[in-house]
């Protein structure tokens, strides 16, 4: 299917949708908020156990809405994290698991010009809401493939404002990047922006959006690019926090939130609006010079441990989500799309299988999860399981220097760090979660004795063609940057 930027949502209502009719904007559709943050610890914020990071507006997040406990994210770094936020759906489902670029640090993530892209045959949340009347805009961190056809208006968002992939691959990297694009739309309006200043230049972004589109349901996503390495915050945050520069930047994100949250009371319509805060996966590498914690959780990011894949997330929507209520039931990004769908009124989400279930009744009534097991992969190998409390080893695996053999068994509610195999005394739970994994690869795949039968093709195009070759001369290196005055 041939994909076009989709523009101001008058004209959104024409062929190729065929899941969800069109129909007349409705105000009292729910607007939707994903506040996506880059690399955050799983107790690096207030409502989660951080006593050095003041958060005042998570805090008033939790204490308004839900602290979700055992909220997973589908992979644990940035590219297939973010191909299932969007698409509902796990990254090997969608084949964004891996890049096609030769040559890379690893991998597992999208680099400059990589001939990969999320297929445009894929529905996003973005489409799924736009059929429905929704404005969108995507302002933040993409990361799903910076080749022209690529960028997030051939996915369902109105508008985009920010970096095509993570703020390491710019002219400072040890790869011999181009310099680092900041974007509206398709167009570079900047080369290696101040980092400094991407949080409140995303919120200030946000905040004229959500002030222009009040009076209609809106759909906002924005996947900051801190707390990513390298670091940076703004001169009214830097020095402040009492946790070196990590400290800083946590704040200076809780401050972003808190604008977000005010200025939806200032325009009243706090009482109509979803707002969820997570990360794209757990945290990276501490220093000397500040704490960043996954505490009480085993691993960091791109670990198969719970500190990869489980991510501190609070969801705000008074009114709808009981004030300070918590969870601990499975939930993951890729529930966002279905559920969102089921808070529209759009009666089918996808015209595709996805992953996601609808946790509406799990976040409105504390109802149980509707998830029967979660899989921990990374790019096409299946390493875990998780069904209830427990998680099943599929394959060995070596982390740290320390080797978690396949069959291992661990009870996630009595030991969540996850050093007690329990699999000797509970030889039935290991063939339950057994079954479920063979189900999985049958469908996702699990090495190259097991290739999938459920696979999408993610869309490709030749190395050659590529607009960005490493270390070739990067297109956007020499453009005539497009002026915004």
């Amino acid at each position: 299917m041939t994909r076009f930027p989709l523009f101001p949502a008058s004209a959104l209502c024409v062929v190729g949708l065929l899941f969800a009719a069109c129909s007349p904007v409705q105000n009292d559709r729910p607007n939707f908020i994903v506040i996506f943050i880059d690399d955050l610890g799983y107790s690096d914020i207030g409502p989660f156990g951080s006593k050095l990071n003041r958060t005042p507006h998570l805090d008033r997040m939790a204490a308004e809405g839900a602290k979700l406990t055992s909220f997973y994210v589908a992979a644990s770094v940035c590219t297939p994290s973010r191909a299932a936020l969007l698409t509902g759906s796990y990254p090997q489902r969608v084949d964004m698991d891996r890049n096609a670029l030769p040559g890379t640090g690893n991998n597992v993530v999208f680099f400059p010009g990589d001939p990969k892209g999320l297929n445009p045959s894929e529905n996003t949340i973005a489409d799924a809401l736009k059929t429905a009347g929704y404005a969108t805009a995507c302002i933040g961190k993409w990361h799903l493939g910076d080749q022209p056809q690529w960028l997030p208006r051939f996915y369902g968002f109105d508008t985009y404002f920010g970096i095509p992939y993570s703020n390491d691959m710019g002219v400072a990297s040890r790869w011999n990047y181009p310099p680092l694009p900041l974007m509206r739309n398709e167009d570079v309006i900047e080369q290696e922006p101040d980092q400094g200043l991407l949080t409140k230049r995303y919120t200030e972004e946000s905040l004229a959006f959500i002030e222009a589109n009040h009076d209609q349901p809106f759909f906002l996503y924005m996947p900051h690019t801190m707390v990513h390495l390298p670091r940076f915050a703004s001169s009214d945050f830097a020095g402040k926090s009492d946790n070196g520069l990590y400290g800083d930047i946590v704040e200076e994100l809780d401050w972003s939130v808190g604008k977000i949250l005010d200025k939806l009371v200032e325009l009243g319509i706090d009482d109509n609006t979803v707002v969820m805060f997570f990360s794209d996966n757990g945290s990276t590498r501490a220093s000397s010079e500040y704490v960043v914690s996954n505490e009480p959780l085993r691993g960091r990011k791109a670990s198969m441990f719970e500190g990869g894949f489980r991510v501190c997330s609070l969801a705000w929507a008074p009114g709808r989500i009981p004030a300070g209520s918590e969870s601990s039931e499975i939930l993951t990004s890729m529930d966002l799309l279905p559920t969102f769908a089921q808070w529209a009124g759009i009666s089918q989400p996808s015209p595709n299988t996805i992953d996601g279930k609808d946790i509406s009744e799990v976040l409105e009534n504390g109802a149980a999860s509707p998830h029967d097991a979660f899989f921990y992969r990374r790019a096409n190998l299946l390493y875990a399981v998780r069904s209830g409390p427990w998680k099943l080893f599929t394959r060995d695996y070596t982390y740290g220097g320390s080797k978690v053999t396949a069959g291992t068994l661990y009870n996630l509610e009595t030991n969540i760090a996850e050093d007690q195999d329990l699999s000797a005394q509970n030889p039935d739970i290991v063939a339950k979660l057994n079954a479920l994994a063979e189900r999985s690869r049958r469908e996702l795949g699990d090495g190259p004795e097991h290739e999938g039968n459920a696979i999408r093709k993610a869309a490709y195009i030749p190395l050659d063609d590529a607009t960005t070759l490493t270390p070739r001369p990067h297109p956007w290196s020499e453009v005539k940057l497009k002026s915004e005055n």
